[in-house]
């Protein structure tokens, strides 16, 4: 595989200043990144991970996998599998006498990619309850609020609809589907996504580098074409990129780069428009400046991170040379992004102690893996853990001096995870493992007496045991 091109800032007029000071906001407005790139001109001049994320490592995505089903779908609609004006229903005519309701026969193919189906909330729940196999029989049952085409509503259904569609006429998955249209011809390496039975998920669930999302984002930057040649068709980047239906509201909580409007799959920005995944997965694309910049991260403020990059990141993309000492400054930066851990320089003298097994308690709402117990067994310089959730639990090796790493083999053994140790106090250790495949890491403090308390800084959304935390094989 290929790596994209590299370049320096001042090669392709972008301020390195701004890279730093971007960093600097987000560090003081307490955004966890685990990674951050940035083209200009179809160069790379910033990249850096957040050890021990790696470069070579993929990181799930959630719903910024939409964007890649959006691009599964404009690619079957170019080959004839499917047109955007069908109905959904005409795809699956084997649930004509569930889909009673004159709505919920007329939702199209576009409807569904612009988030448009006519219901007026998520439906996902909804739509699994009907029918816990089929998702689209489900959703289908359920009556849209208003006619398809009218309002905006986040829907993971839609998606899934959508990414049915294409494995069904094509055969196979989507990552199957996309390998040779999309994937090879970008250089985009190995990936996972999620599944729901034989289908991968569509909404959410891809796991993939960031670079690999940066190749993406360069796609859609040039309008569908790669290398000099036209992967995708201009026009379906075209409506997949501009706003369908409007989407603003009165709610408070819900951020400027939320109202903008939404595409197939995309969403618009305050400056470009975007793929987007829970807790900071970004693509940004940003024509007028012709760069893309690619984040993973494991933050809940994601209008702040957002924000960050707008206020301090965009003025410098085209700002013209740069100095060469603020240069050197911003690779020292780069190649030094560490995430912090619970080490500590105080551990206790004997470590016996602290032997033993430890109960977890947690609302379950923030410990969906249902993290029950720790059983730690200490030696000089790592602890053992032995994890016990709902399934077959997990195993590994915290570091009393730093993150210990603990990598795959390849299988549907070993998960992926880095950990590490500390004690807050004499009374209480701090215990945190990072999924490294994933935005997570929980947090285990355990207390003298035997008991723990189990948390999730980013609680993960797939309701999944520790073991499966990780890129599907």
């Amino acid at each position: 595989m290929t790596p994209l091109p590299r370049s320096t800032p001042s090669e392709q007029d972008v301020d390195p200043g701004s890279v730093l000071a971007l960093l600097d906001a987000v560090e003081a407005a307490g955004v966890e990144l685990h990674s951050l790139m940035v083209l200009r001109h179809g160069h790379v001049v910033a990249e850096g991970w957040w050890a021990p994320y790696t470069a070579d490592r993929p990181h799930l995505l959630y719903s910024l996998s939409k964007s890649f089903t959006s691009t599964a779908a404009g690619l079957a609609a170019a080959e004839g599998l499917l047109d955007l004006d069908d109905t959904l229903l005409s795809h699956f005519p084997e649930l004509d006498a569930d889909a009673t309701d004159p709505r919920s026969r007329s939702i199209r193919l576009r409807h569904v990619a612009a988030m448009a189906s006519g219901h007026a909330e998520e439906t996902l729940q909804r739509a699994l309850a009907i029918d816990p196999v089929d998702v689209v029989r489900g959703f289908l049952r359920i009556r849209p609020d208003a006619e398809p085409g009218t309002v905006f509503a986040y829907n993971q259904p839609c998606t899934y609809s959508l990414g049915k569609v294409v494995q069904r006429h094509s055969g196979q998955r989507l990552t199957e589907y996309l390998r040779p249209r999309l994937f090879e011809p970008l250089g985009i390496g190995e990936v996972g996504w999620l599944r729901h039975g034989e289908d991968e998920l569509g909404f959410s669930g891809l796991h993939a580098r960031t670079e690999d999302v940066a190749r993406l984002g360069q796609l859609y930057l040039k309008r569908g074409a790669w290398e000099g040649q036209q992967l995708l068709p201009e026009a379906w980047v075209e409506e997949a990129t501009r706003s369908h239906v409007d989407n603003r509201t009165d709610d408070p909580t819900v951020g400027p780069d939320w109202q903008q409007g939404y595409g197939f799959q995309f969403w618009v920005s305050q400056h470009g428009f975007r793929g987007d995944g829970a807790y900071g997965q970004f693509c940004l694309v940003l024509p007028e400046q012709d760069a893309v910049v690619v984040t993973t991260a494991a933050t809940d403020q994601m209008q702040v991170l957002l924000e960050a990059v707008w206020a301090h990141l965009l003025p410098g993309l085209g700002a013209g040379p740069s100095d060469r000492a603020a240069e050197q400054e911003l690779l020292d930066r780069l190649a030094g992004l560490r995430l912090a851990d619970p080490s500590t320089t105080d551990r206790p003298d004997d470590l016996g102690p602290w032997s033993r097994r430890f109960e977890a308690t947690s609302e379950s709402d923030r410990n969906p893996a249902r993290v029950s117990a720790v059983t730690i067994t200490p030696d000089e310089d790592a602890l053992t853990l032995e994890l016990t959730d709902r399934a077959d639990g997990l195993r590994a090796r915290a570091g009393l001096d730093g993150w210990l790493v603990q990598e795959a083999d390849g299988t549907d053994g070993p998960v992926p995870v880095a950990a590490a140790a500390g004690w807050s106090d004499p009374g209480t250790l701090v215990l945190e493992v990072l999924f490294l495949e994933t935005p997570h890491r929980l947090r285990l403090t355990c207390s003298a007496d035997g008991s723990a308390v189990a948390e999730w800084p980013t609680v993960p959304l797939h309701q999944v045991p520790l073991a499966a935390l990780r890129r599907p094989r």
